[in-house]
């Protein structure tokens, strides 16, 4: 483990090889699971404040589900994630090419909206969850990824290098700077 405050660090982030393999896995992160993606409360107001911005690129399912219980849901624990339609894929989902993609990343790619995806999905394969006064951040493996394990390692690309805007957007560049001289 690494301590780097605020945060206690998986040595997964060194030694996991990891890089996003769409065209193989399509996507499926964002369809599968138990529970929608977590997100923070400030998320939820963005949510709010930019659903028009967003609805042009979910489908119409998603939208009829964000329209009957809102921008956000709660999984079992009772925690803030993404709606999700009919128990299956995120509503904020929209197909490409049979690819899942986000919604709230293409209207933030096209300038609609001021923030990309929310943070927990810019993270993943990372989960943070809360420690005492801290954050534990934790490698989430999962078959789905077994393709971008694969290609991490085709072209060497450590979990730290994969999420470094991730990591950056979390906790900000002179933490992540202190990350590099800890485990390079």
């Amino acid at each position: 483990m690494i301590s780097l405050p605020p945060a206690l660090i998986t040595d997964d982030l060194k030694e996991v090889f990891f890089c996003c393999d769409m065209q193989s896995c399509k996507g499926v992160c964002c369809v599968e699971g138990d529970a929608g993606a977590p997100l923070a409360e400030q998320e939820i107001s963005l949510l709010d404040d930019y659903l028009d911005e967003i609805k042009p690129f979910m489908t119409p399912g998603g939208i009829e589900e964000i329209e009957q219980i809102g921008v956000f849901d709660y999984d079992a624990e009772g925690k803030f994630v993404t709606p999700l339609i009919e128990g299956m894929e995120c509503a904020y989902i929209f197909f490409d090419n049979g690819i899942a993609r986000c919604a709230i990343e293409e209207a933030f790619q096209q300038k609609k909206i001021p923030f990309p995806k929310p943070l927990s999905c810019h993270l993943y394969p990372v989960r943070i969850s809360q420690m005492g006064k801290g954050d534990s951040v934790n490698y989430h493996k999962w078959y789905i990824c077994d393709k971008a394990l694969e290609k991490g390692h085709r072209e060497k690309i450590p979990l730290y290098l994969f999420l470094q805007d991730a990591l950056i957007r979390k906790y900000g560049r002179n933490w992540y700077n202190r990350l590099l001289k800890l485990i390079t």
